[in-house]
């Protein structure tokens, strides 16, 4: 049935309550409906059958992190869909588009023209597809060293990237024509890769909303299916032009049980579908409404994979999972300490956007290895995001820096790959830390290290200490290894370069004094393995 509005609608919201009042988001799907009961139903039957019960006691008692993973280190994000054809600014275009005053909805304009004859639907036919070859990515992503695979099933723009059942504005009946996210894990598993997914889907609910607020084809029920209930974000007495407190989600437009139910059953999808590794939630799940659907999700998800002999592994970045039942993600952030659980770190080749832009910055191979080896010595994975082009290829400058970075793995992966962290995960002055901001990325995070910043990993009973930034003149002082440190059960006995070269050491009551080869500017980060006894 139609969904029921909630709430009163000011006068800034003309429109909304007709199209909240009009076909749910998959109405035009044959038996769309009886669909959707079906799988409620079939959702719950999963979570009353197994192992883990939707209460967070009782999630955090059973749930840990599977050895692959923590064995990993490395993973490659896909952000990937119709964003691409305009390659505007960032993968918001979808949305910003109808922004008025926007850069996005100016750009439009005046490349496309009005919004109410040239939408962002107008852009699926576009998106081709015609270049893209799911085995060339796998192995470019092998080549570089990553061991997990997790392509955006779903972002906020409402065009799903797989089969869905639950609606006909996806790929593979629009657009590529293709079940783009089946073809990536047929490939990736096919290459010894694992396979996880990520569904951006919460934020579909008010992901249109300021197309509502002038003559634009979000307006037309025709449509629904892609632009979704395109909900004002803020409560009824708000400024609808303000942008609510992404941190207060209680301050934002709650949805309501049609959305919230077209939302599980199109995650349940996904789970049976393509039995993904892990699955990565954006962080508009963090909304209160969705806290009894992140319980029944992570309940029925590990109870599927513990069917098969596995944990899976759900991923987030808010608060909407209780600590230890799920994995922690920081987006575009660190950690500056240890964390004693593993957690993940998800970044970006490219600095401004996610999805392909053009014109966009990149980040360097040297600078994202210094960033996995600090990840990697907290206890870290790093999940690093690629943006390929409509056509589906990739941008060279994202091929450059995998290569780069593949490379530098293949050498000195010893010291990252099934390695765990040491006592304490390192020495120097500077602080990682948080450094998203308004969904991007700040410019000092690209910054870099300093010789100073010296990273440890261990594996049995060797010891891994890498230089984040390798000095001109080759000396390196790591004060914490000093002669007679209880955290070391011998005295270091050898000490051996991963990528070549002479070097000289010794290990005094002050410290260790290292000698490398000296190198020119821009040298990649160094790995020392280091044996005691």
């Amino acid at each position: 049935m139609p969904a029921t509005p909630r709430f009163k609608l000011t006068s800034a919201c003309i429109g909304v309550a007709a199209l909240l009042a009009a076909m749910p988001a998959g109405a035009t799907v044959p038996d769309y409906q009886a669909k959707v009961d079906a799988k409620l139903r079939a959702v719950q039957a999963g979570v009353a059958q197994g192992p883990f019960k939707p209460e967070w006691d009782a999630l955090r008692q059973r749930y840990r992190t599977p050895e692959w993973f923590r064995d990993a280190k490395f993973g490659i994000f896909i952000h990937w869909g119709p964003y691409s054809v305009p390659a505007f600014a960032n993968e918001w275009y979808s949305r910003n588009m109808y922004v008025p005053g926007n850069k996005a909805y100016e750009h439009h304009l005046q490349t496309y023209g009005p919004q109410a004859k040239f939408g962002y639907k107008d852009f699926i036919p576009r998106f081709k597809a015609e270049r893209f070859d799911p085995d060339a990515w796998v192995k470019l992503f092998a080549d570089a060293g990553a061991r997990y695979v997790v392509p955006v099933a779903e972002h906020c723009d409402g065009f799903a990237m797989y089969d869905s059942d639950f609606s006909e504005w996806d790929a593979s009946e629009m657009g590529p024509r293709r079940d783009t996210t089946g073809e990536i894990a047929r490939a990736a598993r096919a290459a010894g890769m694992h396979f996880g997914l990520s569904s951006h889907r919460a934020e579909h609910w008010w992901w249109y909303h300021k197309g509502r607020s002038f003559p634009s084809d979000v307006g037309n029920p025709e449509f629904a299916g892609l632009y979704g209930p395109a909900a004002p974000t803020g409560l009824p007495s708000d400024d609808p032009d303000k942008w609510p407190d992404g941190g207060q989600l209680q301050t934002w437009m709650p949805p309501d049980k049609a959305f919230l139910d077209d939302w599980m059953v199109r995650t349940a999808e996904l789970i049976d579908k393509y039995d993904p590794e892990l699955i990565y939630f954006d962080w508009w799940t963090s909304a209160p409404s969705f806290e009894p659907l992140m319980r029944d999700t992570a309940a029925y998800y590990y109870n599927r994979t513990a069917a098969k002999g596995r944990q899976g592994i759900i991923a987030y970045k808010g608060s909407q999972f209780a600590e230890g039942s799920a994995l922690f993600d920081m987006e575009r952030g660190k950690t500056d300490a240890l964390k004693l659980t593993p957690w993940q770190s998800d970044t970006s080749i490219s600095v401004h956007s996610w999805g392909y832009a053009k014109d966009d910055s990149y980040r360097t191979a040297p600078s994202l290895i210094a960033d996995l080896i600090d990840i990697v010595s907290k206890n870290g994975n790093l999940l690093l995001n690629v943006g390929p082009r409509a056509d589906g290829t990739m941008p060279p400058e994202i091929v450059e820096v995998l290569h780069g970075m593949g490379g530098w793995l293949k050498i000195n992966g010893e010291a990252i790959y099934e390695t765990r962290p040491f006592k304490f995960f390192g020495e120097g002055t500077t602080q990682s830390g948080q450094v998203r901001v308004g969904g991007q990325v700040e410019e000092s995070a690209v910054k870099g290290f300093t010789p100073a910043d010296i990273r440890f990993t261990t594996r049995g009973d060797t010891l891994y200490a890498m230089g984040l930034a390798r000095p001109l003149d080759g000396a390196v002082f790591i004060k914490t290894l000093y002669a007679g440190n209880p955290y070391l059960d011998a005295p270091i006995k050898s000490i051996e370069l991963l990528d070549g070269g002479r070097i000289d050491w010794e290990q005094t009551p002050r410290g260790l004094s290292v000698k490398l080869p000296p190198v020119g500017a821009g040298a990649y980060p160094y790995a020392l393995k280091i044996r005691v006894g």
